[in-house]
């Protein structure tokens, strides 16, 4: 396995199928769903499996402000759930946040990510938003350190 920065048209490819697989097909949403205008000016990150060449996991960081981080569109193919290739994901997400400074990251986790995020470090902060009419949403935080 090896964490890269997709660059190309088809890493690029392979990175959006990943989310669009993840956190949209399973609610019936459209192809093209799965991006939007912040991504690109934001960072990102995937995982491949460098002998079959697949995604494995992605994830995205984005600049609220100089000092806040968010990060976004976390996915991991549901064949390589836990193994702690979120984990990776976060934490390079997160040190990237790190050298530029911020002092905190936020997220938006899925009902279902918050045992994940809380072992990360991210605390709760409030209950957000309902995607697709049925995934509850709540807001994450962390305050960044250099320890």
């Amino acid at each position: 396995m090896k964490i890269i920065e997709p660059n190309s048209s088809a890493e690029f490819e392979q990175y959006y199928a990943l989310r669009y697989e993840v956190l949209r097909k399973p609610w019936l949403q459209p192809k093209g769903s799965e991006k939007d205008d912040g991504d690109k000016s934001s960072i990102h990150r995937m995982i491949i499996n460098e002998e079959s060449g697949e995604a494995v996991a992605v994830g995205r960081l984005h600049f609220n402000s100089d000092e806040e981080a968010q990060i976004r569109y976390m996915a991991v193919s549901d064949k390589y759930q836990l193994k702690g290739y979120g984990n990776i994901i976060v934490k390079a997400l997160e040190d990237i946040a790190l050298k530029k400074k911020c002092k905190n990251i936020i997220l938006q986790a899925r009902e279902n990510a918050l045992k994940f995020y809380s072992k990360n470090g991210y605390e709760i902060i409030e209950k957000s938003y309902l995607l697709f009419d049925e995934i509850q949403h709540w807001l994450m935080e962390k305050e960044l350190t250099t320890d």
